[in-house]
Parts: structure tokens; C-alpha cells; sequence
């Protein structure tokens, strides 16, 4: 289980957006997803009610980032070599006379851009379950 400190700057109306500071492994990431400074915001559904100002306890499943992570890098992977393989080996008999190591190159591109609609399409229809998205278990009270 990964958990997060932070503070809620918005609310809308199941879910709030949380201020977390980065962690030592963002300092070398270089994808830049992140906002830039030393925080970070990650949308979680505020199960503990919390509200503006407050400083929260954000929980995320591992097994959930596990899941999700194999499936948005692993069914695209797939489906490019399955792809690849396919036009490759089993085209070159309907498209007679096309190089095969072009039509190789379309179906693997193509599969893959077909993976990538399916994926997002998955991804869409998960958002809004709290199993597989942050969740605020508790609201943090300064003494």
C-alpha cells in the first residue's frame, strides 16, 4: 500500500484535489508529468470528508498501481509484436506481392494504435471506482 500526506486545496464533489510533496524518486524522472516545485497534485476520493486546507492521508492499493501499470505498458507491447508477427508471417498471403516487412510495420503500428483505444477505454471505465484510484482514509489533526 503506498501512502501520501498532503493537503486538500479543492473539492469537487466526490473527489478532491491534494497537494503531496514529491518524493525522493521524482528527482530524477524526466517525464515532467508532475507540477513543477516540490509538490505534486493528485485527484482521491475524499471518503474521509475532508475539506479545504486539511491536511489528509491519501492511500493507494499496490496491487491496483500493479495492475494498472501492467496493463497500459503491457497490452500496447503485446499488441505490437502480436501485430508485427501477424503481417510478418500471415499477411504476405492476402496482400500478394507487398513486401512483408512493410505490411510487418503496419499491423504492428496498427495494433498498437488500436491497444492504445482499448487501454484508454479501460482506463476510462476504472476512474471512477475507489479499488483502483487514491482514496483519502483520514484526515491528519495537528496537536
Amino acid at each position: 500500500m503506498i501512502e501520501e500526506i498532503g493537503v486538500v486545496i479543492s473539492i469537487d464533489g466526490l473527489t478532491a484535489q491534494v497537494n503531496v510533496p514529491k518524493k525522493s524518486a521524482c528527482k530524477g524522472c524526466s517525464a515532467g508529468a508532475c507540477a513543477t516545485g516540490g509538490e505534486m497534485e493528485i485527484v482521491a476520493f475524499n471518503k474521509a470528508g475532508a475539506e479545504v486546507g486539511q491536511k489528509v492521508r491519501v492511500v493507494i492499493h499496490s496491487y491496483a498501481y500493479m495492475k494498472g501499470a501492467m496493463i497500459i505498458y503491457g497490452i500496447p507491447a503485446l499488441a505490437l509484436v502480436l501485430g508485427a508477427v501477424l503481417g510478418k508471417e500471415v499477411m504476405p498471403d492476402f496482400f500478394i506481392g507487398t513486401d512483408p516487412d512493410i505490411l510487418s510495420a503496419v499491423f504492428g503500428f496498427g495494433f498498437l494504435g488500436l491497444s492504445f483505444v482499448g487501454v484508454k477505454i479501460w482506463a476510462d471505465r476504472k476512474t471512477n471506482k475507489t479499488e483502483s484510484s487514491p482514496v483519502i482514509e483520514e484526515i491528519i489533526r495537528d496537536p
